[in-house]
């Protein structure tokens, strides 16, 4: 087998990954760093598809202690307030170096000074965006810096899991498999960073593209690392409904109705007033989610089974100009957004849990970081809007700063296990072997549907204890799986699609498991048999290991609520 040594592996390449490639890079010119990503360069990921924009602190009316009490007050105060004070504080000098170092270029104030917009769960606008094709800049510039640093990229390559050393206590790089030829190759590395991003597209309606299949957590939770509050999954209240496409789900950004836009039932009610009548549809996401999702159960959904989402008032010409990419988006699927109302519903969008790690990015196993969507505690029970792809930019600097210090002491790579190698390499050959078994597509879409009605956006504990065993036989129909009569290994996607199932299952595990640990409401966490949120009970995180039987052994530890408590907040 193949094998490739390195000093830095860093395995994604959207918004964490490519800063903390240029960040290690700029901080020793020396270190020898490869990405492997699933996509090509530049055109894969979710930070690619950010519409909204970048929080952070850049006007002296506003300040890091106003945006640290958002973010608190938004995750329901179960943050790592140490991560998440880092990410406002650090978000400040990240953009700046984003615009002069990496050219970056966000809108501006006629004035020249950066244009900062409203976004939902937020004391003042601080919100850094292009238009509303923010993550396209971001990717675009920093791509062209990557290049420009000749940092080796293997495109549409896959990691399929962590390599651990003969201890099984250090991390020394990753199997992976070469998409275009089939092949299997291993990187071995004195330092690994997982920034695949997140992507829950195991539910009926997702928000990421399709190629983002939960890998990064996946990978995390076999090789041991410590996770935390994997129940904490969030869905955008407003995915865009295409019956049939893949594309369904695909966002409309809360700048919309940041902006005025407003949302509407079957009976033409602006519902949001029965739920948050002061906010009405600036109110958080998950609020937002939650509100469509009991209109829908209500039987107050639309024809299309969704809501409607209505910005014509704000005028033609102002949704043209300002909102040109969900416009366009819209007008591709046959919806116009300018002029008449848009079905939507809520989606699976982003995973607040993931990996611990510190401010450094260092997770619970020796060489291996951790960083963006696959680290956990930033955002707590609910991200704010706006706070995604400062996090993936702010912990992705954060991370290569640290590997390059790290390195400074820790050049060597510890001998990999080579029977861990051959083991792996046999369990993910063997369904072509097999003359009989289930389809990887049909299992993907039962797993899929059993998260959308079990362990989606209202949540019980008869429902949660059934995902947890449909789950468990999905798992062993999975093991199953024949390959027979799909071609050969190279670009087989049907392979790819069986490969990405594991983790699917894995995440699912690990979010019912800590659904059904949390008997309260709580940010992004909805239980219809608990329906209120408890902060005497509540105020606590849920850390998680991969058991020896493959599923999540638990634990519930009280947050540290170091910086602000809940009664520091005025309402």
């Amino acid at each position: 087998m193949k094998k490739i040594r390195t000093d830095i592996l860093i395995i994604g390449m959207g918004g964490a990954a490519q800063l903390a490639a240029l960040n290690a890079f700029d901080a020793n010119p020396d270190l020898n760093i490869v990405i492997v990503t699933k996509a090509l360069q530049g055109k894969g990921g979710c930070s690619r598809m950010v519409q909204g924009g970048f929080n952070v602190v850049l006007n002296s009316a506003d300040s890091h202690e106003k945006h640290l009490r958002d973010t608190l007050k938004g995750g329901q105060y179960i943050n790592n307030q140490e991560l998440a004070k880092t990410l406002v504080e650090q978000a400040t000098p990240t953009i700046k170096e984003m615009e002069t170092r990496y050219g970056c270029f966000f809108d501006r104030y006629p004035d020249g000074t950066v244009h900062q917009k409203p976004f939902a769960g937020q004391s003042f606008d601080r919100t850094v965006h292009k238009g509303d094709l923010t993550g396209i800049e971001i990717i675009s510039r920093t791509t062209e810096q990557i290049m420009k640093r000749d940092i080796r990229i293997l495109e549409e390559c896959r990691a399929l899991d962590l390599l651990a050393d003969t201890t099984g206590r250090e991390i020394v790089g990753a199997l992976c498999v070469d998409i275009k030829q089939g092949d299997f190759f291993v990187v071995e590395a004195a330092a690994t960073l997982v920034a695949t991003g997140g992507g829950p597209t195991s539910y009926r309606f997702f928000a990421p593209g399709p190629e983002k299949t939960l890998d990064g957590m996946g990978m995390l939770y076999r090789a041991g690392v410590r996770m935390v509050d994997m129940e904490m999954l969030q869905f955008h209240p407003t995915g865009l409904i295409v019956p049939g496409s893949v594309v369904a789900g695909s966002l409309l950004e809360e700048g919309l109705r940041g902006a005025g836009a407003y949302m509407l039932n079957s009976l033409g009610e602006r519902y949001m007033q029965r739920y948050d009548p002061v906010k009405m549809e600036r109110t958080t996401r998950d609020v937002m989610s939650r509100s469509s999702f009991l209109e829908m159960m209500a039987g107050r959904d639309c024809e299309h089974g969704g809501v409607d989402m209505m910005a014509a008032h704000l005028g033609a010409e102002f949704v043209e100009k300002n909102f040109p990419g969900m416009y366009t988006r819209c007008k591709l699927f046959g919806y116009d957004l300018a002029r008449k109302p848009v079905p939507v519903s809520p989606a699976a969008h982003f995973m607040m849990g993931g990996a611990v790690i510190d401010t450094a990015c260092h997770t619970s196993l020796e060489r291996l970081f951790a960083a963006g969507e696959d680290a956990g505690g930033v955002h707590g029970a609910n991200r704010l809007g706006g706070n995604g792809i400062a996090d993936s930019c702010v912990y992705g600097r954060q991370a290569g700063k640290s590997m390059a210090q790290y390195l400074k002491q820790e050049r060597g790579i510890p001998q990999a296990d080579e029977r861990q190698i051959e083991h792996l390499a046999a369990n993910y050959l063997a369904p072509f072997a097999r003359t009989s078994g289930p389809s990887p597509l049909t299992l993907r879409d039962e797993l899929r549907e059993m998260n959308w009605t079990h362990v989606g956006i209202a949540r019980t504990e008869e429902k949660l204890q059934q995902a947890i065993d449909i789950i468990e036989k999905i798992h062993e129909e999975v093991l199953m799986v024949q390959l027979t009569g799909t071609g050969g290994r190279a670009y087989n996607m049907v392979w790819q699609d069986w490969i990405a199932l594991f983790n699917m299952l894995d995440v699912s595990r690990m979010i019912s498991a800590s659904a059904l640990q949390r008997q309260e409401t709580r940010g992004a966490h909805f239980r219809l048999d608990y329906p209120k949120q408890d902060d005497r009970y509540g105020l606590f995180n849920i850390f998680l290991n991969r058991g020896a039987n493959g599923k999540p052994i638990l634990e519930k530890r009280p947050v540290a609520l170091k910086y602000m408590r809940p009664t520091d907040v005025v309402n």
